[in-house]
C-alpha cells in the first residue's frame, strides 16, 4: 500500500491558513507532513489547523514568540517524540523535532539561514557542524528513516537558477554544497534529485523579489533524505509548484508502506 510523506516550510503557518493551508491538507491529505517556520504557538491558530480531522499534531514552538519552529502531522499517532539534535541555541530555536510513527522515523528540520547577517551565517556553519553527529545516531537506526525539511542550500547547479552568480550567496556558497555532500556520503540518498536525476528547473522556494515566482528564479532548498531502509520503498517524488501556500513548494515522496 502506497504512503505520502510532505514536508513544506510554511513561512508562518498563520500567513499558510491565509493562503488556504486548511482546505489543502483536508484535499491533499498525506499520510505524514513536516512543517518548519511555523512561526506561531498552537494556541494561536483555529482548530482547523491545530489538530485537523484525522491527524494527530505536535509542534515544538521556539522560547522567541513569532519565530521558527516545526511540527508534525500524522495520520497514526506518534509513539514517541524526541525534541532537538542536542546543541543548545538551535534546540531553543525549535529547528529539529523527530517523530517515531508506523515503524518509520521522521524529522523535521529546519537549518538557519546565513543571508541575514554574518552572525546568522556563523550560527549557521556551527549548525551545520554539529548535525552530522544526529544524523550518524538516525544511520544507526534498524528502521526506515527520512529526514524531511528547508536545508537552505541548493545543493547542485542543477538547483539553482542562476548558479554563477548566486555563488557566493549564502545557499549556494562551496562550503555548503560540499557539506551537503559530505552529509549524503554518511549514507543518505536526496531522495527527491534521485528519482528525477537530470530535471532542471526542480525548485522549491522563491524569492519574494523582482517577480522570481513569476519568472521560475527558485532554488531547491528543501529536501527528504532517506537511509537506505526508505530509499528502497520510494516510488515517485515531486514538487508542488502550484500549491501557493508559501514562498516555499510542498515536497513529496511517495513509497510503500510496510
Amino acid at each position: 500500500m502506497a504512503s505520502t510523506l510532505c514536508t513544506l516550510n510554511a513561512n508562518g503557518i498563520r500567513a499558510a491558513e491565509r493562503r488556504g493551508f486548511s482546505r489543502w491538507l483536508s484535499r491533499a491529505r498525506p499520510d505524514y507532513l513536516c512543517l518548519q517556520e511555523v512561526r506561531a504557538r498552537p494556541e494561536q491558530v483555529p482548530d482547523e489547523v491545530r489538530s485537523p480531522a484525522g491527524y494527530n499534531t505536535h509542534w515544538l514552538c521556539a522560547e522567541k514568540k513569532g519565530y521558527s519552529g516545526v511540527a508534525h502531522y500524522t495520520r497514526s499517532p506518534a509513539s514517541s517524540y524526541e525534541v532537538g539534535c542536542g546543541l543548545g541555541w538551535a534546540d531553543r530555536e525549535a529547528r529539529v523535532l523527530r517523530a517515531d510513527v508506523d515503524g518509520l522515523t521522521i524529522v523535521s528540520a529546519y537549518i538557519p539561514s546565513g543571508s541575514s547577517s554574518e552572525e546568522r551565517l556563523a550560527l549557521k556553519f556551527e549548525f551545520m557542524e554539529h548535525l552530522p553527529s544526529y544524523t550518524k545516531k538516525l544511520k544507526k537506526l534498524k528502521r526506515p528513516v527520512a529526514i524531511c525539511g528547508d536545508l537552505n542550500i541548493a545543493h547542485t547547479e542543477l538547483d539553482i537558477h542562476a548558479p554563477k552568480r548566486n555563488e557566493k550567496n549564502s545557499g549556494f556558497l562551496p562550503e555548503e554544497r560540499a557539506w551537503l555532500t559530505k552529509l549524503l556520503k554518511q549514507g543518505w540518498t536526496d531522495v527527491v534529485r534521485a528519482q528525477n536525476p537530470d530535471e532542471v528547473g526542480l525548485y522549491s522556494w522563491w524569492s519574494s523579489r523582482g517577480k522570481a515566482r513569476e519568472k521560475d528564479l527558485g532554488w531547491r532548498l528543501d529536501y527528504v533524505l532517506g537511509n537506505d531502509a526508505f530509499t528502497e520503498r520510494v516510488t515517485g517524488a515531486w514538487i508542488d509548484r502550484e500549491a501557493d501556500l508559501s514562498d516555499h513548494a510542498p515536497v513529496w515522496v511517495e513509497f510503500e508502506a510496510d
